[in-house]
């Protein structure tokens, strides 16, 4: 586990599905919530993170691995988040994930 994120911690796997037509929006926003993801906050480290895209390859969503002690401290450090606030996404799902190929030790 990571030091940023402590004892104790899990990973948990966050799907966001944006609104229809909030591309613009997201574009304005987007430097903001890549910052945010970059520096993470107390216990809580996202070790991966990036858009999902339609069959055109234009932005629609977002895949997020999160370490952090609990889904409340994930789904907190999620409800701040820029594009949320910003109204970009319209679905956010937050799970525990069980990390399986991959991992960074």
């Amino acid at each position: 586990m990571s030091a940023a994120a402590g004892e104790g911690a899990a990973y948990f796997a966050v799907w966001a599905t944006d609104r229809p037509g909030t591309g613009a929006e997201r574009l304005r926003v987007r430097d903001e919530h890549r910052a945010r993801l970059r520096a993470g906050a107390p216990g809580l480290r996202v070790h991966l993170g990036g858009p999902t895209e339609d069959e055109r390859g234009e932005m629609n969503g977002s895949l997020l691995v999160i370490e952090a002690a609990d889904i409340d401290a994930v789904r907190a450090f999620v409800a701040a988040d820029p594009y949320l606030r910003a109204g970009v996404y319209a679905d956010v799902q937050v799970r525990p994930w069980r990390w399986g190929l991959g991992r960074p030790d």
